[in-house]
């Protein structure tokens, strides 16, 4: 799962306004479904290792960026969110765990990557408060689950990748309902077009 931008870095840098669909766009050759993105990369050992080394970098950063929002908006969290909240960090880090294994065994040393964020850079602007923190990490985990679906089901997927995700699958189901509860409807709501042009952004289409 990839929430939120980094521990210390809540904020996106830049000044908050809208972002256009041409910039988000930039670098996205073609829109693609779960299924097909998913069909694609098995078939390719390069791509196949690509999308590990990047899914380890971003269950690390997401148990990071957790703490993160623990920290910036505890004030504006209840006893019982902070709790959840600590909890899915935990398990992200458990996800990372996770994937560094199926690295290792593929003769690679698991490591945080340097990379530019495409979603991310799109979806940060004016995050400023708990509801807007947690109704952008709503919409990423739904995202992350269409994926997830489409390896976790496929019997052709390569066997310890599939049971890895199979794990993966009912606590990310998990973090995107207690997410969607913790925000808004109507925050959550205003968030949806940022994260479309985000969408945009990984060339992925439902």
């Amino acid at each position: 799962m990839q929430v939120l931008p980094q521990a210390s870095n809540l904020m996106p840098s830049h000044t908050a306004g809208c972002v256009s669909s041409s910039a988000a766009a930039e670098g996205a050759k073609e829109l693609i479904t779960s299924e097909q993105w998913w069909q694609r990369t098995k078939s390719d050992k390069e791509r196949l290792m690509r999308w590990l080394r990047n899914q380890y970098h971003g269950e690390v950063m997401a148990s990071e960026r957790l703490q993160g929002m623990l920290e910036q908006f505890s004030s504006s969290m209840t006893e019982t969110q902070q709790k959840t909240v600590s909890i899915i960090a935990e398990q992200e880090k458990n996800h990372s765990e996770w994937v560094g294994a199926l690295l290792k065994t593929r003769g690679e040393e698991p490591k945080v990557l340097q990379k530019v964020e495409r979603y991310w850079d799109v979806v940060l602007t004016g995050l400023d408060s708990f509801l807007k923190a947690t109704a952008v990490a709503a919409h990423a985990e739904e995202m992350r689950l269409e994926r997830i679906r489409v390896i976790a089901s496929d019997l052709d997927a390569p066997e310890d990748i599939r049971a890895v995700f199979q794990k993966i699958l009912p606590q990310e189901e998990f973090h995107a309902r207690a997410f969607k509860k913790m925000t808004s409807e109507e925050v959550y709501q205003s968030t949806t077009n940022a994260h479309e042009l985000g969408r945009i952004a990984l060339g992925l289409t439902p």
